[in-house]
C-alpha cells in the first residue's frame, strides 16, 4: 500500500528531550509532567498523542458528515481528547483515551451516526483498535 502522506519527527533525550519534525515547522521541548513528578514547563508525548487524535478525529467527522451530505460547519465540530497513563501491571504502561464530541446543529441521532462511522473511519482510531481503550462521548448543541 503506498502512504498518501508521511512525515518524520525525530525525539532527542525522551520526556525530558525534544521533538522536531524534518521540515522544521514542529520544534517543541519535552518536560515530564508535574503529575509525574517533573517540571511540567514544557509538552509531553501524552499532550502530542491527544492533539494528533483530537484534530484526525474531528477531520474524520467532517469528512463522514460530507460524505452523508450532512451540513454541518468545520468550526461547528469540537472534539476534546483526554488522553491517560496509567500502569499495565506487568511493569508497562497503557494508555487510554476518551474523545468528547460535540457537533453544533444535529439531532442527536445523526451526530451519534456519523462519530460512529468516523471512529472507523479515523486513522489514530484504527491504529489504536484493540490496543488501547476509547471511550467516545457525542453530545449537540
Amino acid at each position: 500500500m503506498s502512504a498518501l502522506y508521511s512525515t518524520k519527527v525525530t525525539a532527542i533525550g525522551g520526556r525530558a528531550g525534544s521533538v522536531r519534525s524534518d521540515d522544521g515547522l514542529l520544534s517543541l521541548s519535552l518536560a515530564l509532567p508535574k503529575a509525574l513528578g517533573g517540571k511540567g514547563d514544557a509538552t509531553n508525548p501524552e499532550q502530542l498523542f491527544a492533539a494528533g487524535y483530537a484534530a484526525c478525529f474531528e477531520n474524520a467527522v467532517i469528512h463522514v458528515a460530507r460524505a452523508k451530505s450532512v451540513k454541518v460547519a468545520d468550526a461547528d465540530i469540537e472534539v476534546v481528547a483526554e488522553v491517560g497513563l496509567a500502569p499495565n501491571g506487568s511493569g508497562g504502561f497503557v494508555l487510554s483515551v476518551a474523545l468528547n464530541v460535540t457537533i453544533a446543529g444535529l439531532e442527536q441521532s445523526v451526530a451519534e451516526a456519523i462519530v460512529a462511522a468516523a471512529h472507523a473511519t479515523c486513522p489514530y482510531s484504527n491504529a489504536v483498535r484493540g490496543n488501547i481503550d476509547v471511550v467516545i462521548a457525542v453530545t449537540t448543541r
